[in-house]
């Protein structure tokens, strides 16, 4: 007899308590293995595709897309084989994502799967590499009534799910409205990769198509009455508006700013450039300046605990920057930042730019920061007062760099001239401590060549 699991919407860590279900990945009936991912969900900081630990046929679904559930709701049902059958039906063990099944790694063996038609023992086990070759169809085989899962653990893939790992490639291709099941996979074992979707794009595009209905409209936002609209505040919207909240109300910040001659910075980039290898982005330089600064002022790398009424301060730098994506705003984190170099901080930029341009940022991508950079100079504008990102104690704001007016070498001249403002937490250091930081990064700035003294 099957036996029907429950699979709960997992803890997905950094303390969510909830998530949208995005997408289905799979229908009721399909045949699923360990490990695969069953849906898309919304959280309140990043989209993620979550695994089932189960392997076996969904015989329910709970909630439609668009639907919010709290951490523990239950999220699907599988029936899975006997657990006398050996590896049927067994917990993957694997922790993901902060949640696991609790039960212990399975034994990878080779399984002989019984189908109605084909003899026991036949070429389902390929024999080359211990791996089992599909041996089930779209859905659950019916046999005299009875259900066969004829499900193993991975890397066993049913005929059903499509071979895809990247949850990058699944919405390339939901993007683009093409059907993954239609194509072949040029990687491992027929899976499909980013190039298989943009190769399948591009011949679609030379071939005439009927026009596409317009598209429905968005439920999320809806008319009221005297003309109004009301948008729900949710998902990442939602979790920005409770963190500046919360911001504005435990810390009282304090900003200064001051203006200075980025013309020099900005020849030694093109110096770096020039010389050959990776390019370096300024982005990249103001970090490694921040965190220089920091080195000198440690005071504004803390954060502090208001039920002790201690400022704790942190002995390693995880710098957020601020990133305007079609889905809000979002403060990704470059790891360690203090140890590294421009390039090594210029190519982990871009990684978490690419990443949250996508939605493939995960939770733990976008937390844990210690001081945030915000480079709001790409708006166009040259100065703000922008919120702390709480329970962090300051953010260094950069606004544009533009050529003005300036008296350089007692001689007015024509300098790229950039406004830079430092908002901080008043609780962790006074107007000097804050200032000193600020000139230091001026200084910086102005002459690169006094970063070379701190290295």
């Amino acid at each position: 007899m099957a036996q029907v699991l429950e699979f709960k919407l997992p803890d997905l860590g950094e303390g969510l308590t909830e998530a949208e279900i995005v997408r289905w990945l799979v229908q009721v009936g399909d045949v699923v293995a360990i490990d695969q991912p069953v849906v898309e969900v919304e959280t309140a900081k990043a989209m993620v595709e979550v695994p089932c630990p189960y392997g076996g046929v969904v015989t329910a679904r709970f909630g439609e897309e668009g639907t919010e559930l709290p951490v523990g709701a239950p999220l699907l049902t599988v029936a899975v084989g006997p657990q006398s059958s050996g590896d049927e039906g067994e917990g993957s063990g694997n922790v993901l994502v902060g949640y696991g099944t609790g039960a212990p790694p399975a034994r990878r063996r080779r399984v002989r799967q019984t189908v109605p038609g084909r003899p026991a023992g036949g070429p389902a086990d390929d024999g080359a590499d211990g791996r089992v070759a599909p041996a089930v169809g779209r859905g659950p085989q019916r046999h005299n009534g009875t259900v066969a899962t004829a499900v193993a653990p991975n890397p066993v893939r049913p005929e059903g799910p499509v071979p895809v790992i990247s949850p990058l490639v699944r919405r390339l291709a939901r993007e683009n409205g093409l059907d993954l099941r239609q194509l072949t996979g040029s990687g491992p074992d027929g899976l499909i990769l980013r190039a298989d979707v943009e190769y399948a794009l591009r011949a679609a595009a030379q071939r005439p198509t009927a026009p596409a209905p317009a598209p429905a409209p968005a439920p999320a936002a809806e008319p009221a009455a005297g003309g109004e609209t009301r948008i729900p505040l949710k998902g990442i919207r939602g979790a920005v508006a409770d963190k500046l909240s919360r911001s504005r109300h435990e810390i009282p910040d304090a900003t200064c700013w001051v203006d200075a001659d980025a013309t020099e910075l900005m020849r030694a980039r093109a110096a770096m450039n020039a010389a050959g290898g990776a390019r370096i982005s300024l982005i990249a330089l103001l970090a490694r300046i921040c965190t220089a600064a920091l080195a000198r002022f440690p005071e504004l790398n803390s954060t502090v605990d208001t039920a002790a009424r201690e400022v704790v301060r942190l002995d390693r730098v995880h710098l957020g920057f601020a990133a305007q994506t079609e889905r809000g705003l979002v403060v990704p984190v470059v790891r360690d930042a203090h140890a590294r170099d421009a390039e090594s901080l210029t190519a982990e930029f871009a990684r978490l730019t690419e990443a949250a341009r996508t939605g493939g940022l995960t939770p733990g991508e976008l937390t844990g920061g210690t001081f945030t950079l915000n480079n709001y100079g790409v708006f166009g504008v040259d100065g703000s007062t922008p919120i702390i990102n709480h329970p962090e104690a300051a953010m260094l704001g950069v606004g544009r760099i533009v050529p003005k007016p300036w008296v350089h070498e007692g001689e007015l001249a024509v300098r790229q001239v950039v406004q830079l403002s430092l908002t901080f937490d008043h609780r962790v250091c006074d107007g000097g401590t804050a200032g000193g930081f600020l000139r230091y990064v001026a200084d910086c700035v102005e002459q690169p060549a006094v970063l070379l003294r701190t290295l």
